[in-house]
């Protein structure tokens, strides 16, 4: 026990029993945030052939919309719920106390002692940078490549914080860039502090901390998101798969076949970690314009007061959604803004944390879409980009751009050759 009542497990003084199975076990382990962090792991996962791999998934839960026609060996670990980190992210919070951290690295070395993988990937699950490298497991991380130390940005964006909105961005913008080390120093500090603990070094700030596995994979294409030159030398163990694509397997709603109409489709979803409050202020927008909208709502907003141009469903395949689209409004993520992008449609992005954040600030770089913070969402600032993004042609170019990058790579199989070369 140490001196403020954390249970702390020394590194093991013997080697680690080698792993005896007849095929290696690839143990994915997914931090259930959002959806985003599940669905990734289970395209990865999926990719795997069952008669080479031996593929183990552990996660909070197992949602039948993800993992119905899997045969995956299921292991339920803990997260914190979704309301709570939603809570934390919205305050910009650290999402993990050294308490909560050093339950989840004893619940992961005991996973990883029952499960014995040849190789652990993770999405967001820091408690595996210090229970991996303790059993001597080779770890694998999956994080996009704009939180890297080395991607190339024009400083950081402005946060979804709610002192933005009581002070005001103009006053808070000059300040960003000062405030920025101290505050990824502070995000990483429950990771460092647990690793110095099992007798490991400590790895630096928060980006360094996201993208320091033995491996980090990124679901990006460099024409997205490039990284610096100094990134060079990391090249062996840093790798670009390309977008991980997931819809749910659901049909369109027939009402989008319903007569003929002229007017163009916009695609609206916030997804599992969008702020849902923008809905009101986003469908008043629409409903100015002479375009139609479906909207997936996750379950997550209230279908009774739709205006007569929307249409509305529990979900949606989203890439077929954005195909037929002449917009994709997102919460910004990675995820769905991605998905757009990847059938070359422009990205409306309303962040809600600072991983969206980082996401648009790549989009609207390459010029493919621009991003509304919620203190600027009102009805008119959201009518007045969208009309933007619907009218300005250099906005659907630089998106089918970047959709070409994004098609001419394949996730899966790259993730595939890679899991070949480390994995045989």
């Amino acid at each position: 026990m140490s001196a403020d009542g954390l249970l702390v497990r020394p590194p093991p003084n013997v080697e680690r029993v080698p792993q005896r199975h007849a095929r290696p076990r690839i143990l994915f382990v997914a931090e259930n945030v959002s959806l985003a962090q599940v669905v990734r792991l289970r395209v990865l996962a999926g990719s795997l052939d069952p008669q080479r791999y031996e593929v183990v998934f552990a996660c909070s839960e197992f949602d039948p919309l993800i993992f119905d026609g899997t045969a995956f060996e299921r292991r339920t670990i803990h997260s914190m719920s979704a309301a709570q980190m939603h809570r934390r992210m919205a305050w910009g919070r650290r999402l993990y106390g050294r308490s909560t951290l050093a339950a989840y690295v004893r619940e992961d070395l005991a996973l990883l002692e029952r499960v014995q993988p040849a190789l652990v990937v993770g999405d967001l699950r820091l408690s595996l940078l210090i229970a991996a490298p303790t059993l001597g497991i080779p770890h694998a991380a999956l994080i996009n490549a704009y939180w890297s130390p080395h991607a190339e940005r024009d400083g950081f964006p402005l946060p979804v914080h709610p002192v933005v909105r009581v002070i005001g961005p103009t006053r808070v913008a000059p300040h960003v860039g000062k405030a920025m080390p101290l505050v990824l120093d502070h995000f990483a500090s429950p990771v460092n502090a647990l690793r110095k603990r099992y007798g490991l070094p400590a790895i630096g700030n928060l980006l360094e901390v996201l993208t320091s596995a033995d491996h980090t994979l990124f679901p990006d294409v460099p024409e997205l998101v490039p990284l610096a030159p100094a990134a060079r030398g990391l090249r062996s163990r840093q790798h670009f798969l390309g977008p991980v694509l997931w819809s749910p397997d659901v049909p369109l709603p027939r009402e989008l076949d319903a007569g003929a109409s002229s007017m163009p489709l916009v695609y609206v979803t916030l997804g599992s970690s969008g702020d849902v409050r923008l809905i009101d202020a986003l469908l008043s927008a629409l409903a100015r314009l002479p375009v139609r909208v479906l909207l997936a709502t996750a379950g997550r907003y209230d279908r009774s007061r739709l205006p007569h141009n929307v249409i509305a469903a529990r979900y949606a395949p989203g890439s077929e959604a954005a195909r037929r689209s002449a917009l994709v409004i997102c919460n910004g993520g990675s995820s769905t803004g991605y998905q757009a992008l990847h059938e070359g449609v422009p990205v409306l992005g309303l962040p809600f944390n600072f991983d969206q954040s980082l996401a648009m600030q790549a989009i609207e770089r390459a010029g493919a879409g621009l991003a509304v913070l919620p203190h600027e969402a009102s009805a008119e600032r959201l009518m007045f980009a969208i009309t933007t993004l619907l009218t300005d042609g250099s906005y659907s170019e630089a998106a089918q751009r970047i959709g070409r990058a994004l098609s001419a790579v394949s996730a899966r199989a790259r993730f595939q050759d890679w899991i070949e070369r480390i994995a045989p």
